[in-house]
C-alpha cells in the first residue's frame, strides 16, 4: 500500500490557508501539515530550511504572506523580509528535498492601467510595495525552485478571516446608506473555490504563472450592491463613489483596473472557477445562517 502525499502548507491560519487545509485533506489522498505564522516564520531562513526538512514534504503551497496592503506602505522592509525573501526560504528548502512549490500570488503585481484584462504574458508593473514585495516572491519561487508554480489572484473573500464580504454585511447591518468606489475593476474570488483549483493544479504538478479568479469583472461599488443583496437586502443603499473621494485617502495605491485573464488556465484545459455571484450566495448564506456577522439585513 503506497503512503500517501506530504503536503505542506504555509499561512494555514489565513482565510485561504483554512480552505487549503481543507480542500487537500479531503479523499484522504494527502497527508497535510498546515502551518500558521506562529509555527513558521518564513523570514527566519534556518527556521524555514530545518521545518522543511523535517517534513520532507512532496508538495509546498506557500500561502504565507504577510497582505495588509497600506501597513506594507509604512514598513516596506517588513514586506520585503516577509513577501520575497520568505518565498526565498520556501524555494530554497523546497529544491532541496525535491518538493513541488506553488506560491500563492495577487493581481497587485500590475500596475492597473490596462484597458484589458491582464493575461500571464503581461508584463508585471507593481504600484505599491505590497505588489513590488509579491513580485519579488514570485521571481524567487522561479528561479530558485525549478517546475514551481505561481497562482495569482485577486480579491479573495471566504467564510474564515477579515475580507471585504464581511465588512459590507457589518456595515449594512449598522447604517442606512454605503458608499464604495465605483472606478476599481477587479474579480471577486473565493478561497474554498481557489483552493480546490490550487488542489488540482499541484496535484498535476503543473509549472509556471497561471492567473485564477472567480470568473466576471466588477466594481467595489459593484460586489457591495451584490452582497447586499444576496443578505436579502437593498442593493440601493450603496451608492458609488470615486478613489479620489475616498477620506481618509489609502495610503497604498490601488490598481484601478486589474481584471485578471484565466488565460493559462483555459490553454491547459483546465476548468475555470465559477461566475463569482455563486459562491458569493453560498458564503453569504454560510455566514448569515451561522452568525457571524451582525443580524440579517432588513429587506
Amino acid at each position: 500500500m503506497s503512503r500517501p502525499v506530504r503536503v505542506l502548507i504555509t499561512g494555514a491560519g489565513g482565510q485561504l490557508g483554512l480552505d487549503l487545509v481543507a480542500a487537500f485533506s479531503a479523499g484522504g489522498a494527502y497527508k497535510v501539515t498546515g502551518l500558521q505564522r506562529a509555527q513558521l516564520d518564513v523570514g527566519q531562513r534556518d527556521a524555514v530550511a530545518g521545518t522543511i526538512d523535517g517534513l520532507a514534504p512532496h508538495i509546498i503551497v506557500h500561502a504565507g504572506a504577510w497582505t495588509a496592503v497600506d501597513a506594507c506602505e509604512g514598513d516596506p522592509d517588513r514586506a520585503w523580509q516577509v513577501n520575497a525573501m520568505g518565498a526565498r526560504h520556501v524555494a530554497e528548502a523546497a529544491r532541496a528535498v525535491g518538493a513541488y512549490l506553488l506560491y500563492v500570488s495577487t493581481d497587485y503585481v500590475f500596475s492597473g492601467m490596462a484597458t484589458r484584462p491582464y493575461t500571464e504574458w503581461d508584463d508585471p508593473d507593481p504600484a505599491s510595495v505590497y505588489g513590488r514585495s509579491k513580485l519579488g516572491g514570485e521571481r524567487e519561487v522561479l528561479t530558485a525552485s525549478p517546475g514551481a508554480a505561481v497562482v495569482r489572484t485577486s480579491w479573495v473573500c471566504g467564510r474564515n478571516g477579515a475580507n471585504m464580504v464581511k465588512t459590507i454585511l457589518r456595515l449594512a447591518s449598522e447604517r442606512d446608506e454605503l458608499h464604495f468606489v465605483d472606478d476599481q475593476w477587479g474579480c471577486p474570488t473565493f478561497t474554498d473555490d481557489l483552493a480546490g483549483a490550487i488542489a488540482q493544479l499541484a496535484a498535476a504538478r503543473l509549472p509556471g504563472l497561471f492567473h485564477v479568479t472567480n470568473q466576471g469583472p466588477t466594481t467595489w461599488f459593484g460586489f457591495a450592491r451584490d452582497v447586499v443583496a444576496a443578505a436579502g437586502g437593498r442593493p440601493e443603499m450603496v451608492h458609488p463613489i470615486s478613489t479620489a473621494a475616498l477620506s481618509p485617502p489609502r495610503p497604498a495605491p490601488r490598481p484601478a483596473y486589474s481584471v485578471l485573464d484565466n488565460a493559462a488556465l483555459r490553454a491547459s484545459g483546465l476548468p475555470l472557477l465559477a461566475d463569482y455571484h455563486e459562491p458569493l450566495a453560498r458564503t453569504v448564506a454560510a455566514l448569515t445562517n451561522r452568525g457571524q456577522t451582525s443580524e440579517r439585513i432588513a429587506p
